[in-house]
């Protein structure tokens, strides 16, 4: 890299972002960052609200080096951050949407951990002004996060700093073809095939800003559309991780997050002609990726709610969104040598289609303001040895052995 070569170039891809954009733009002036560090690619995808004058206006006055490209619209969030990818020449790239801004010293602190970690992502924390952010994954500052058993998983906005040589090297773009989740497609393959993703948890370093006017793109696109995002999510993930326990901690980012909101309470409200696509479009994917392991990871409910979709019923899917729609609070049944633990949902003990393994509960989960931990799992030999000491007290009792002499 010649001493010329932005440490950051920060891609922003802008449509009707106004006035967002002007507290968007000022806090990477702010940065603690020298701005001769800095580039900023910003990308006017056919606005008409001014978004394109104001970039315009900005890169006139700024000390940064700025570059405005004005094009038509695409159509979504992918074509311009490929744009902007396609001419930054910073060592790093991070995609800032023209909703949201920096903390000040977000991009110094960003850097530093990359160039300390030798990393290809680094996640700064991430707060929401006026809309939920994901939370799980900031209790701490890590400088190799392990993608399977951190909760990393779960952040897969492209809001972050990704190595660009890492990018050339793995020709990794955003695929225009999809209208939603091309984010998480991006950030999980980068996450996959990088080498490395670092977490600084100890400063906000992104405030994801919540629009007055409901415009936020992530609240936009049919049903149809998440289909195809968690149909990508999901095959990434099992083209890159052979079938096991790490593919199935990875699958519950598609099938959780993605599909299973599409089977949720507002399923009630919708027409028979919507529920019949859901459950068609659904079938095959959990036919290619659904596995015993993914569902011991879910949620009694919401893998009650995979076995209807799996199992072709939606008459029994129904009836548990009525149960969950209700409030209701599903009894805990404690039966089994292994101790298990069952919710009953609708139909649970009944011979209804739905296996007993479908309620078993798995994780720990609060029901009725209660914390229900999941009972450890036992082998077959910690299940003998209770056996043989339950037949032994029996055997006592009924004064066949005599107890032993103290």
């Amino acid at each position: 890299m010649t001493s010329n070569t932005p440490d950051v170039s920060v891609v922003i891809g802008a449509y009707e972002a106004m006035p967002y954009l002007i507290r968007c733009l000022e806090s990477v002036e702010a940065q603690t960052l020298p701005t001769d560090r800095i580039e900023i690619i910003a990308v006017d995808d056919g606005s008409t609200d001014g978004t394109g004058e104001y970039l315009e206006e900005f890169a006139a006055r700024t000390s940064i080096e700025t570059r405005v490209i004005r094009q038509e619209n695409s159509g979504g969030p992918s074509g311009p951050r490929n744009v902007g990818l396609g001419l930054a020449r910073g060592r790093y790239v991070f995609f800032l949407d023209a909703d949201d801004y920096f903390g000040e010293e977000a991009l110094e602190r960003l850097v530093a951990m990359g160039d300390r970690a030798g990393t290809d992502v680094v996640l700064g924390k991430v707060v929401g002004v006026n809309r939920g952010a994901p939370k799980s994954m900031w209790k701490e500052t890590v400088e190799r996060a392990d993608l399977f058993s951190s909760h990393i998983k779960f952040t897969l906005s492209a809001q972050k700093l990704f190595r660009r040589e890492m990018l050339v090297r793995l020709g990794l773009t955003f695929d225009e073809g999809l209208k939603t989740g091309e984010d998480a497609l991006f950030t999980m393959e980068a996450y996959l095939r990088g080498d490395g993703v670092s977490v600084v948890a100890d400063y906000t370093c992104y405030y994801l800003v919540g629009r007055d006017d409901g415009k936020h793109v992530t609240k936009s696109g049919s049903h149809r559309l998440r289909f195809d995002s968690a149909r990508a999510l999901a095959g990434l993930i099992a083209e890159q991780v052979p079938p096991g326990p790490e593919r199935d901690g990875l699958m519950v980012r598609p099938f959780a997050i993605t599909l299973l909101p599409q089977f949720g309470p507002s399923l009630l409200r919708q027409s028979e002609a919507v529920r019949a696509e859901k459950m068609e479009l659904a079938a095959p994917l959990i036919k290619a990726y659904w596995s015993p392991g993914l569902g011991r990871r879910l949620k009694v409910n919401e893998r009650l709610r995979l076995a209807c979709v799996a199992g072709g019923r939606l008459d029994l899917l129904l009836d548990i969104l009525r149960f969950i729609a209700d409030k209701n609070v599903p009894e805990v049944v404690r039966k089994g040598l292994r101790g298990s633990a069952y919710l009953a949902y609708p139909h649970f003990g009944e011979d209804a289609g739905l296996p007993a393994s479908a309620y078993e509960l798995t994780v720990t989960e609060w029901i009725g303001g209660r914390r229900i931990e999941a009972p450890k799992q036992q082998t077959v030999t910690s299940i003998t040895r209770r056996l043989v000491r339950r037949a032994g007290r029996a055997a006592r009792s009924a004064g066949r052995i005599p107890h032993r002499a103290h």
